[in-house]
C-alpha cells in the first residue's frame, strides 16, 4: 500500500506544468527535426531537480522516495511526443543507475554529478547489430593495455546517441563467454576512434534521436569500469529493472491522458443526431480500457512499493513491462479508431500515438523477451542445461 502525500502532489504538479509549458509547445517542430535540445531541456529539468530524484544527495541528487521517480513518469506520459519522456528516462534511469549504485566515488563526481543537472547528456549503449535482446551475445570488445582499455565495435539503436556526452557500454572484457566475462565502462563521446555512424529513422518516437555508434579502437581509463570487472551483466540486468518499471509508469500516463482526450472528443462529436458518446459500444470499450488502465496502475504501485521496501523487483518488473505495452497499444489503437477519419491524420494527436505506443513491445525489454523471463522464473520452462 503506498500513499501520497502533499509534498508528491506538489511534485505533480510541477511535472504538469513543465510537460505543458517546456515540452508540448515545442513537440511539432522537434518531431519534424527528429531531435529536440536535451542538453537545453535537461538543464531546466536539473535546476528543477527532476534528474536525480532517488540518488544520494552527496552527488547531488535529491534523496527523495521512489514514488518521486512514479509521479514523474506519469505525468511526462502526458506529452504529445512519447520519444521525449524515453530520452529523458535514459538520463534517469537508464544509463546512470548502475553508476550511482556501483561506481567509484571519483566516476561519479565526474559523469554521475553533471547527468544529474543535466550539464551533462547521457545514453545506455548495450544493443549491437547481432545482439539485441541476446544481452550475452554482444561482440564489442574492450582489450586492456596497461592502465587503458581499448574499445572495439558497434552499437545500435541508441537513444540520445547523436547528444550524448557519455555512454554507459556494456562490453565484453574477457573470452568467458556468454554473459561471463562482460563489464558495464563509461565512454565519453568526445574520444577519438568515437563516431555516430549514422542518426536512425523511426516509425515512431521521431522527437528524440536515436542512432548507430562506432568505435575504433577507443582507449579510455580502465578507471572508467562501473564496479567490478565482469560484473557488467548483472549490473545492467538490475539496471533494466529501472527502465522496464518507468516505462510502464509512463505508459499509464499517457493511456490515462489518451483515454480522457478520447473522451471528450466523442462528447462534442456528433452523429445521427446525437454525441458519439451516446453510442453504448463507445462507451463500455473506453470503460473497458479505462479498468485495464487502472490494473496496469495497480501493478506500478504494487512494484514502487517492492523497490521502497528494498524487495527484488524483477517480476514485477516484468510484469508491469509487458501488461502496460499491450494495455497501451490497444488504447492507442482504439483511440484512433475512435476519432475516425481525422484520427489517421498526421495532424491528429492520435497518429502519433499510435505509431509512439508500438515501440514499448519491443525497446526496453521486447514482450516475447517478458514472457520468455516469466516463463523460467513461474517454472513453465525446463531447467537450461
Amino acid at each position: 500500500m503506498i500513499t501520497f502525500t502533499e509534498e508528491h502532489e506538489l511534485f505533480r504538479s510541477t511535472v504538469r506544468s513543465f510537460v505543458e509549458t517546456e515540452i508540448n509547445p515545442h513537440v511539432e517542430t522537434w518531431e519534424a527535426e527528429g531531435t529536440f535540445p536535451a542538453q537545453e531541456l535537461f538543464t531546466k529539468m536539473g535546476a528543477l531537480g527532476l534528474l536525480g530524484l532517488e540518488y544520494d544527495e552527496a552527488d547531488g541528487g535529491g534523496g527523495a522516495d521512489h514514488l518521486y521517480t512514479l509521479l514523474l513518469f506519469e505525468e511526462l506520459g502526458r506529452s504529445e511526443s512519447m520519444g521525449i519522456p524515453m530520452a529523458i528516462g535514459v538520463q534517469t534511469d537508464m544509463a546512470t543507475p548502475a553508476l550511482a549504485a556501483f561506481g567509484s566515488a571519483e566516476l561519479k563526481q565526474q559523469y554521475l554529478a553533471p547527468a544529474i543537472t543535466g550539464e551533462a547528456v547521457a545514453a545506455i549503449a548495450v544493443t549491437e547489430p547481432d545482439a539485441g535482446s541476446d544481452v550475452a551475445a554482444l561482440t564489442t570488445r574492450a582489450v586492456r593495455d596497461g592502465d587503458d582499455w581499448i574499445i572495439s565495435g558497434a552499437k545500435l539503436y541508441i537513444t540520445n546517441g547523436t547528444q550524448a556526452d557519455w555512454l554507459c557500454a556494456l562490453v565484453r572484457t574477457s573470452d568467458e563467454g556468454g554473459s561471463r566475462g562482460v563489464s558495464q565502462i563509461i565512454i565519453p563521446t568526445d574520444v577519438a576512434g568515437f563516431s555516430v555512424s549514422r542518426k536512425l529513422d523511426k516509425l515512431g518516437m521521431r522527437g528524440s534521436d536515436t542512432a548507430e555508434l562506432v568505435f575504433d579502437e577507443v582507449r579510455v581509463p580502465v578507471a572508467n569500469t562501473i564496479g567490478e570487472i565482469g560484473r557488467g551483466f548483472p549490473q545492467q540486468m538490475q539496471q533494466f529493472q529501472n527502465e522496464r518499471l518507468v516505462a510502464s509508469y509512463q505508459a499509464v500516463g499517457a493511456m490515462e491522458h489518451a483515454l480522457v482526450r478520447t473522451r471528450d472528443y466523442l462528447m462534442e462529436r456528433h452523429a445521427f443526431g446525437a454525441p458519439l458518446a451516446a453510442n453504448q459500444y463507445l462507451q463500455f470499450t473506453l470503460a473497458e480500457l479505462t479498468a485495464e488502465m487502472e490494473m496496469v496502475r495497480s501493478l506500478n504501485y504494487r512494484a514502487a512499493a517492492a523497490m521502497i521496501a528494498g524487495e527484488d523487483v524483477t517480476r514485477l518488473a516484468t510484469i508491469a513491462k509487458l501488461t502496460s505495452a499491450r494495455s497501451l497499444r490497444r488504447v492507442a489503437d482504439w483511440c484512433l479508431q475512435f476519432h475516425g477519419g481525422i484520427g489517421f491524420m498526421e495532424e491528429t494527436w492520435t497518429a502519433r500515438f499510435f505509431r509512439d505506443a508500438r515501440l514499448w513491445s519491443i525497446g526496453g525489454g521486447a514482450d516475447e523477451v517478458m514472457l520468455r523471463q516469466l516463463a523460467r522464473m513461474d517454472g513453465y520452462a525446463p531447467p537450461r542445461s
